[in-house]
């Protein structure tokens, strides 16, 4: 081969080699611009935890210790609470035998995920021994028809659920860190539900506190008469699938039973407005709505 041809021949090897450097690049600058977008999407997923947490560096120091724990049936829940040494150095410890308030906490439609946990994480840290309940049997879903099918057979045969809340309550009472005299129930959506009917099936043991995240209401006076104990309820006057309607006689009912409460609804969001994850999230509303939250729940519990 003489040296023209050599010449040539590196040419077009060097142009393959460029192309193929080009394609390689190409792919890697894909792949990473696609990592990006979905390192974007868990942080926007966590964005109303990271957002609730920086407002309460005040319990940045509060040690948690957290376990899964049996409290029905097949059912395991997500418990977390304070340790003693961390409860004493900020002074959440209960003066009653050294014991905290406890609260019952309701998941969504998307069953015990770990934004849930999360949320348990962050009152915790408010000084309270939390137990994140499962009422779908370990399912976890991300997809919209699945959780409707899991809240529609529960809305279907409620009995289950009830007793599996009754069991969490008489869980927590169980354990030897807990108030049994200071109980509480939050939950969201779905959870906002449930946590008002174990309000309403709690005469073995009645709660403390209801807090109800725009969850289906009850309006019956009668039906509500049940509770004996502060009610708090969020909602926004967009929500289609909780009128404003019925919320207004919710609080009616509750009134006409003589049942402490307090009611917000919040203007211009819709349904899950707290929810981070959804298409109605509206960060400063979630911000004033816990705020409220932890208020209600130290005016009641502590």
């Amino acid at each position: 081969m003489n040296k023209s041809s050599s010449l040539i021949c590196c040419f077009v090897s060097l142009m393959i080699l460029m192309s193929s450097w080009n394609f390689s690049l190409h792919n890697f600058l894909s792949l990473a611009e696609g990592q990006q977008q979905q390192l974007s999407s868990i942080t926007d997923s966590s964005k109303n935890v990271t957002d609730l947490i920086k407002s309460n560096d005040k319990n940045s120091s509060v040690q948690l210790e957290n376990k899964t724990v049996n409290y029905f049936e097949k059912a395991s829940g997500y418990l977390v609470y304070p340790t003693l040494t961390s409860s004493v150095e900020t002074n959440i410890t209960s003066k009653s035998n050294n014991t905290l308030p406890a609260i019952v906490m309701i998941h969504e439609n998307k069953g015990l995920n770990e934004n849930i946990k999360s949320m348990a994480n962050l009152l915790a840290k408010e000084g309270y021994v939390i137990l994140a309940v499962d009422l779908f049997n370990g399912e976890v879903t991300t997809d919209q028809k699945r959780a409707s099918e899991l809240t529609q057979a529960i809305r279907d045969n409620p009995s289950g659920a009830i007793a599996n809340l009754k069991s969490a309550v008489t869980y927590l009472n169980s354990l030897s860190n807990v108030n049994p005299d200071k109980i509480a129930s939050l939950g969201w959506c779905f959870g906002g539900q449930q946590s008002l009917q174990l309000a309403l099936n709690s005469e073995e043991h009645p709660l403390s506190a209801t807090v109800i995240y725009y969850g289906r209401l009850v309006t019956e006076p009668e039906t509500l008469s049940k509770i004996h104990w502060p009610v708090l309820g969020i909602f926004g006057d967009q929500d289609k699938s909780i009128p404003v309607e019925s919320v207004k006689k919710f609080e009616e009912a509750l009134n006409a039973n003589g049942i402490t409460n307090e009611i917000y609804i919040y203007k211009g969001v819709g349904h899950a407005f707290a929810n981070p994850s959804g298409d109605n999230y509206a960060p400063e509303e979630t911000q004033i709505a816990w705020e409220k939250t932890i208020s209600f729940l130290k005016k009641y519990l502590d």
